[in-house]
């Protein structure tokens, strides 16, 4: 609990990034994946462990407590004429593949693929999506995009982007990053992960310490104003997934949002912290301090 709406925010922020503890369990996690696709995969077999990388939000650092999921990619390289001969146009069975030998090496029970990725399951809740692709010579890699067919990615431009964009704004934006997303859990959860990153990236040109004022800028400057296109070149428009109905329902979201966020920034700058809070905690949801 909080007395003033200043430090019910740096209270917030604690609360949502993930701690020392809970990056000792990912990391813990990734080694134990990491191992049985080593072994599932050794050097010298047509298909073969290359590498791996933590990805998503994890990988950018955006990522908001709670963690329940892991998102690796892994490179494993295909013999060149297995490549031609049956995956090159074939995404699904390659992926399928993946899953069929990691189900025979893996002490993990259940494995299941999911359309771009092959999900290990654990009793305790946090699961590891591993994206499994093939690397390009131009340094891209192919993903399988869950329909049989191939995209082009690159995670790592996605990465040196946005660290570039919060290293601009004196490292603050990945702060923002994570209360826009409480709030787009906290009010149906219509936008993408990566979606709503990409919105608060592009918002600020400059971008102070009030976390309050930065949000109230968020809202409305992407009030009727989603579509944001891919900084690496590969997605196009990232808001292409929403339906009509569901741009309408962010729109509204958005609007009530930064609404909320005015009369809070009044409520705070007459001294009513309390009232303040009120209205913070209907934007970003139940983590965010109660008054007292």
């Amino acid at each position: 609990m909080a007395v003033t709406v200043f430090s019910a925010f740096n209270d917030f922020d604690v609360k949502v990034k993930p701690s020392a503890a809970t990056w000792t369990k990912v990391y813990g996690r990734r080694d134990a994946v990491v191992k049985v696709l080593k072994d599932a995969f050794p050097a010298g077999a047509e298909i073969r462990y290359e590498s791996h990388k933590i990805i998503g939000s994890l990988g950018r650092n955006t990522a908001c407590n709670p963690v329940d999921d892991i998102d690796l990619m892994v490179h494993l390289h295909v013999e060149r004429d297995l490549w031609e001969r049956k995956y090159r146009y074939d995404s699904s069975e390659f992926l399928y593949r993946v899953r069929r030998v990691l189900n025979e090496n893996s002490p993990v029970r259940k494995i299941g693929a999911r359309g771009q990725a092959v999900r290990f399951f654990y009793a305790d809740g946090l699961s590891v999506d591993v994206a499994p692709v093939e690397k390009y010579t131009t340094g891209d890699f192919g993903i399988p995009d869950g329909s049989g067919n191939w995209l082009t990615t690159n995670p790592a431009k996605h990465e040196t982007y946005l660290a570039g964009q919060n290293a601009a704004l004196s490292g603050d934006l990945k702060k923002i990053i994570r209360f826009a997303k409480k709030w787009n859990k906290s009010h149906s959860s219509r936008l993408s992960s990566f979606h709503l990153e990409m919105m608060v990236a592009r918002t600020y040109a400059t971008l102070g310490s009030n976390s309050r004022t930065a949000l109230r800028l968020f809202f409305d400057y992407n009030y009727n104003n989603l579509s944001v296109q891919d900084p690496a070149g590969f997605s196009g428009d990232l808001s292409s997934y929403l339906t009509q109905v569901n741009r309408v329902a962010v729109n509204d979201s958005l609007k009530s949002a930064r609404d909320r966020a005015d009369l809070a920034l009044e409520a705070e700058n007459q001294g009513n912290h309390q009232e303040a809070m009120r209205l913070w905690r209907i934007i970003l949801g139940s983590d965010f301090p109660m008054y007292g």
